[in-house]
């Protein structure tokens, strides 16, 4: 049976879009969703703790954020936008997003006086670009974008003007827990960021542990579902990295539950178990592609945190097919807890408010 993908869709006020954190990480609201007893609660995310128990464990993706939007000029003066998504393999050459990408063929140039110089060195039919890149004191162009860049916010977050505002960004557009040295997405694990360093000390005291994991977070999260039916969706692959210590606690987690932080985190983990039985004796990169949608069945997360999704969205199928695994009940169940969520006014999106899922 194929699912509509207007069964994903529901209206939302565009007041309702955050466009800034709240002011504290904690302070954004929780909607808490028993899905035994089919209830829902209101709470705050500072009491997060209330809501777990001594021995469970929180998955989370400690993928760090580059600022990868880099702006330079063309020879004749026009402005261009450079987006970073992956490294290309091949010296410091980088897939990127231009713009304006018709006026960049291979073979073009643009600069950053002092900073960068860059070539195109090939285009794909997707619109992404095959960037060469050389700096004057020959640091990676990862390093200058850590030192010019601006943080790659979506595209429902309105530009900021202000440098006090692009500085705020920098700091909450990324999780505390974020590992520097995996500085490999170009979009937040948005379930994070609503914890701060005093709350997982306090979860840390109540028996809860924490495992890390990373998945490479592309732009492909916030590429919406343009088919009629969402199996006709093609979904976009991310490398993901699953330590030793992370899997062993993912196949005896010894009486607690496996709460996944974020949508990425369950792709990473689902798709892990999907292909082994056991730890393996590494942690070599893995390739994703995996869509999760009604009526499928999870093999390893327990409950989950997340934040609220864009209308016709793959992670809004996720949640959907995760509120009633096996069914496909939840598709109109999320449309009344968002419903509900509308109604009370909660912020949606990246920098909005999070929903636990029991």
């Amino acid at each position: 049976m194929s699912l509509r993908t207007d069964l994903f869709d529901y209206p939302l006020p565009e007041r309702l879009i955050a466009q800034t954190p709240a002011a504290r990480r904690d302070e954004s609201r929780l909607l808490v969703v028993d899905r035994r007893a089919h209830t829902v609660a209101h709470h705050v995310f500072s009491e997060l703790p209330g809501c777990l128990r001594a021995g469970d464990i929180l998955f989370r993706n400690n993928a760090a954020v580059l600022p990868a939007r880099l702006f330079a000029r063309r020879p004749s003066g026009g402005r261009v936008e450079c987006l970073l998504l992956r490294p290309a393999g091949a010296g410091d050459e980088w897939w990127c997003l231009l713009r304006p990408g018709r006026r960049l063929p291979p073979g073009a140039t643009f600069i950053r006086d002092g900073a960068f110089t860059a070539t195109v060195v090939a285009k794909t039919d997707d619109g992404s670009a095959r960037v060469a890149f050389a700096t004057p004191d020959g640091q990676p162009i990862a390093a200058v974008a850590n030192r010019i860049g601006e943080m790659p916010l979506p595209p429902y977050i309105h530009p900021r003007h202000l440098a006090s505002e692009r500085r705020l960004d920098r700091e909450r557009y990324q999780t505390v827990y974020a590992d520097r040295a995996h500085q490999v997405a170009v979009a937040a694990p948005t379930a994070g960021l609503h914890f701060t360093p005093a709350l997982l000390d306090r979860l840390a005291a109540d028996g809860v542990r924490t495992a890390d994991l990373t998945l490479h977070v592309g732009l492909g999260t916030f590429r919406p579902i343009m088919t009629d039916t969402i199996e006709a969706h093609a979904v976009h692959r991310e490398v993901y990295e699953i330590p030793a210590e992370t899997q062993r606690l993912l196949f005896a987690p010894a009486g607690g539950r496996r709460i996944a932080v974020g949508t990425t985190a369950v792709r990473s983990l689902e798709d892990f178990l999907g292909r082994h039985a056991a730890p393996t004796p590494d942690a070599a990169p893995a390739e994703t592609d995996l869509f999760i949608f009604p009526p499928r069945t999870f093999r390893g997360v327990d409950a989950l945190i997340t934040n609220f999704h864009q209308p016709r969205s793959t992670l809004l199928c996720l949640v959907a097919a995760f509120l009633t695994p096996g069914l496909t009940d939840g598709i109109a169940w999320i449309r009344e807890i968002y419903a509900e969520a509308v109604a009370r006014e909660y912020r949606f999106f990246s920098y909005g408010d999070a929903m636990l899922i029991l």
